[in-house]
């Protein structure tokens, strides 16, 4: 996944926290008002930051949107990774906290399924990270199944919890019931 200001070298120490900071203030401000809606003065009253200090870390709105959602989206995919190398755990509750990590913590929650519209009525802004980041979570879940089960069909297992999770994210209130019922998936796909 390419990094939205590729330009800039990384940022360590006090600048990578402030940008970290940032990311996660612009974030929150999106998920509230939406891209269109969000002005980049909003974003830098939310960060505490003035609007040319937040100009000379983004040069634009669409800019710093990529960074915020390309962020969100690291740090989901590291606790799949996480969730899913948890060998201490059985198969089946290592891909129930991996899809709460990537699914089920967007469900339920006042800002946090706003999160989660804003990325999916924007893929024109976001381009490649839409398709990049869903499909390096696909590969997680299909390797971690086939590892642990040995199982050649692990793709088609992934995609259909995939393609379950999808469709409970749109159908339940409840972060507790998308987990409940995922599980039951889980269950009877292994």
């Amino acid at each position: 996944m390419s990094h939205p200001d590729a330009g800039r070298p990384p940022s360590t120490g006090p600048d990578a926290d402030r940008r970290t900071t940032v990311l996660e203030s612009a974030m929150t401000t999106f998920a509230r008002f939406g891209y269109r809606k969000t002005s980049m003065e909003e974003v830098a009253r939310a960060a505490h930051i003035s609007r040319p200090g937040l100009y000379f870390l983004f040069s634009s709105k669409e800019t710093l949107f990529r960074a915020a959602v390309a962020q969100a989206l690291d740090r989901d995919l590291t606790a799949v990774e996480q969730a899913l190398a948890d060998s201490g755990r059985p198969l089946p509750e290592r891909l129930v906290a991996a899809f709460d990590q990537w699914a089920g913590r967007y469900i339920g929650g006042p800002l946090t399924h706003d999160a989660a519209r804003v990325v999916e009525e924007n893929p024109e802004i976001l381009g490649e990270i839409v398709e990049t980041a869903p499909r390096r979570f696909e590969q997680l879940v299909t390797e971690a199944i086939a590892v642990a089960s040995g199982r050649k069909t692990a793709l088609p297992v992934a995609q259909t919890l995939i393609s379950t999770s999808i469709g409970l994210k749109h159908q339940v209130a409840s972060r507790d019931l998308y987990l409940e019922r995922l599980a039951v998936a889980v269950g009877l796909l292994l």
